[in-house]
């Protein structure tokens, strides 16, 4: 939106949000539904979106939830893989990931996250406000008695809060897991009493959210609209109001049967009014935005690009015997007549971005072992050396952690010729628990013989081998030693 265009319609409505009146109290939105081929495509994936996230703590992967979050154990499965903090590398390349298809995303499409598969969105206008239309009315529409009487709001805020109630489990089964969820529902509040008060207060802000706040989230607290004029472009596909075709707007007018009037060749005639647009000016792409904006003032970050006003366009346009797309997916380059690019940086450089990060990923996590061993020095004495100094001890500290499903016995030994022993145990055999939270750390010391060590350097690398059953694990570790190589005496 152009700030000519901002500035008229901070003019003609007095306030510069949407839903916000002269005298600063909001303007609650009722927006009336307009069917169309639109909403029965949103529709019908917004209730496949609703099943898939309903369905996704129940499905179990290789023993493990599809996806839990644990943010207290400090544990993340997705898809049966499971990933700990310490997995950095990964979380880094899947946020930038996330990112990046979000940009192209929009750059290419606009908001269609927003308009098709946000649960802001979804929610709300294919649970809520049919909820609300069936209890206490639509838009336009004659009431029932149920919608007339008094009943009708009670049972639609009892709906909210059994449809909330819903939402909040099935939320939180992605953060402690659908076991614990059903331990919580079968036991007594008094047993749990801190489970239930964080059931209670998701639910509460899911009623607040839905019920009340509503638009306002998607206008007033949702950062993506504002972020969109850095993601957008000339050639981002949005929904536009063709002014070219639709000025200038008015009301339809019939054509008046009247006796002609006799032509006067001495005066001049009145100057010819310019030929009305299609836009009859109904206002019925108003009444059925969900955030109650004017479609034909441009570009506007209120716009979630839900389609309802192209549905509801056509719909006028059918009714006048007009063609459609009035209001239509387009580009701003193709509203004012220009060719639309396809082909631009932006589109050629973000699915360059994506493709490496998302390969950088995925070579990373085929590459992740079911075993993790971190290899830290103990504190004290960079080393020791026996009483003759012909061998040199290095104590550290080997930490493990089994990622596999069961418990697993490993066995560490050191790899090569160098001389390297460990002190007391010669394969520090280890069993593990089916746990990754829980690492095992063993307290080891390695003994090698003075002259393994390089010339000058005091240093010797070495590789620590961890094999399991079926799985194994190398990792590199230099031990310290005294600099020169040759024994004493």
């Amino acid at each position: 939106m152009t700030i000519t265009d901002a500035q008229k319609r901070v003019e003609r409505e007095g306030g510069t949000l949407s839903t916000l009146r002269e005298d600063g109290s909001r303007k609650w939105l009722r927006p009336r539904v307009s069917p169309g081929r639109f909403l029965s495509r949103r529709r019908a994936f917004a209730w496949l979106l609703i099943i898939i996230f309903t369905a996704i703590p129940y499905i179990r992967i290789n023993g493990k939830p599809s996806i839990l979050l644990d943010i207290t154990r400090r544990e993340f499965t997705f898809f049966g893989k499971t990933f700990l903090p310490t997995d950095t590398l990964l979380l880094a390349l899947f946020i930038v990931s996330v990112f990046v298809s979000i940009f192209l995303m929009t750059a290419l499409l606009g908001r269609v996250w927003c308009g098709w598969a946000c649960p802001q969105t979804v929610y709300m206008e294919f649970l809520y406000r049919p909820l609300e239309r069936l209890f206490t009315g639509a838009p336009g529409r004659k009431k029932n008695r149920l919608q007339s009487s008094s009943w009708g709001p009670i049972l639609k805020f009892i709906s909210y809060v059994i449809v909330s109630l819903f939402l909040a489990h099935t939320f939180l089964a992605y953060f402690v897991g659908i076991d614990r969820l059903v331990t919580w529902i079968g036991r007594s509040p008094l047993d749990h009493p801190t489970s239930f008060l964080v059931i209670v207060i998701v639910t509460a802000l899911i009623l607040f959210d839905f019920g009340f706040f509503r638009e306002q989230l998607c206008i007033v607290a949702c950062p993506y609209g504002r972020f969109q004029s850095v993601m957008l472009d000339r050639n981002s596909l949005i929904i536009s109001y063709d002014p070219n075709r639709g000025e200038p707007r008015g009301r339809m007018r019939r054509a008046r049967k009247t006796a002609p009037t006799p032509v006067d060749l001495t005066v001049s005639a009145p100057p010819k009014e310019p030929e009305p647009g299609d836009c009859i000016d109904c206002k019925m792409c108003v009444v059925t935005c969900p955030t109650g904006i004017d479609i034909r003032d441009g570009l506007q970050l209120e716009c979630i690009g839900c389609a309802q006003c192209i549905d509801a366009c056509d719909a006028v346009m059918d009714k006048i015997d007009r063609p459609r797309g009035l209001i239509r997916y387009s580009t701003q380059e193709a509203i004012d007549g220009k060719k639309t690019h396809l082909i631009r940086p932006r589109v050629v450089l973000y699915p360059l971005l994506l493709t490496v990060a998302v390969t950088a990923f995925i070579v990373v996590l085929v590459g992740k072992k079911p075993i993790d061993m971190t290899i830290l020095r103990e504190q004290g004495l960079p080393y020791v050396a026996t009483g003759d100094g012909s061998m040199i001890t290095n104590n550290i500290k080997i930490k493990l952690v089994n990622r596999l499903p069961h418990r697993q016995s490993f066995r560490i030994t050191i790899l090569g010729d160098s001389g390297a022993t460990f002190v007391g145990s010669p394969d520090n055999a280890v069993t593990l628990e089916a746990d990754p939270r829980v690492p095992v750390t063993l307290g080891v010391a390695i003994s090698t013989p003075r002259g393994a060590f390089a010339p000058g350097g005091g240093q010797l690398t070495i590789t620590l081998h961890v094999e399991g059953e079926g799985v194994s694990k190398e990792q590199s570790y230099r031990l310290l030693g005294p600099r020169g190589a040759a024994n004493p005496g």
